[in-house]
């Protein structure tokens, strides 16, 4: 039986590979200044996972507004401490755009998880703000994340570290920089040992927006679907720690801008589809 699977709150909610394009062209973060609804949004940067906070922050508030957002917060939170202030509290409940950069996701969940912060961002989501991630900030939406892994020999058993992530959506594993990086091998081994979770496989400049049971895909990269809920074998509840997997019978699929998955169904949905669900004006822009 699939795991049930939700998006909880009713925001949008966008998860991205890394490297989304920040040139005038800015295809993905256009897109979420439109999911605001809001002619000047306010966009609210957490850096948290990133080592290099000033560069990061000053990139994004750079590409945020040439593409015509509104007030542009640094939401600086780098210890547990921070986490608690009323002031970080207060710009986050500000923000329509809620925006979480790339880098160490253990140290979001590490900085952030049980933090007044993090409940801030769920009760802003939940009245109708966007909470975008890229990278890190993507892979720590799910229930359950993937923290590292090596790209090139991870279909081992307990060769890819997972941990709880902060629990926007369920039912999914989400894994970054998937093509350029190679990282097939960590979602299928992912699969073999959890095939109830859809592996959601993100390429650089590639987004998918969670809508309801449907993942929408957007930007100019690929999304990468890993079903294992149809495997018809695996040794791996035989085998000892790093030892070789096998997995048979995986599916998958190579969604592109237009196209959807029914995490439900586990199906694609095509752009006829979307335009009959009237959904694709969700991931469009002018």
């Amino acid at each position: 039986m699939n795991m049930p699977v939700k998006v909880i709150p009713k925001g949008p909610l966008v998860a991205i590979g890394g490297a989304e394009d920040k040139t005038s062209r800015a295809e993905i973060l256009r897109r979420l200044v439109a999911l605001s609804g809001k002619e000047r949004p306010v966009v609210g940067i957490i850096t948290t996972a990133s080592s290099i906070p000033d560069e990061v922050f000053g990139a994004y508030q750079t590409a945020f507004d040439e593409i015509g957002s509104g007030e542009i917060l640094d939401i600086r939170v780098r210890e547990r401490k921070d986490a608690a202030a009323d002031d970080v509290v207060e710009m986050i409940r500000r923000a329509d755009v809620i925006f979480i950069s790339g880098g160490d996701q253990m140290r979001l969940t590490n900085v952030l998880g049980g933090s007044r912060a993090l409940q801030a961002i769920r009760e802003r989501h939940a009245e109708g703000a966007v909470v975008a991630g890229t990278s890190a900030g993507a892979a720590c939406q799910s229930q359950t994340m993937v923290y590292g892994g090596p790209a090139d020999d991870s279909l081992r058993k307990g060769a890819v570290k997972m941990a709880a992530g902060f629990g926007l959506v369920q039912g999914v594993i989400i894994d970054t920089h998937f093509l350029e990086r190679g990282r097939f091998s960590r979602l299928m081994e992912v699969g073999a040992t959890n095939p109830e979770y859809v592996g959601v496989g993100l390429g650089e400049d590639a987004a998918v927006l969670f809508e309801g049971d449907l993942m929408l895909a957007f930007g100019p990269g690929h999304v990468i679907i890993v079903d294992s809920s149809q495997i018809t074998g695996s040794n791996v509840s035989d085998l000892a720690d790093g030892e070789a997997v096998s997995v048979h019978d995986v599916i998958m699929h190579a969604l592109v801008d237009g196209y959807g998955y029914s995490l439900t169904d586990r199906r694609v949905l095509g752009p006829e589809e979307l335009r009959a669900k009237n959904l694709e004006h969700r991931i469009a822009y002018s």
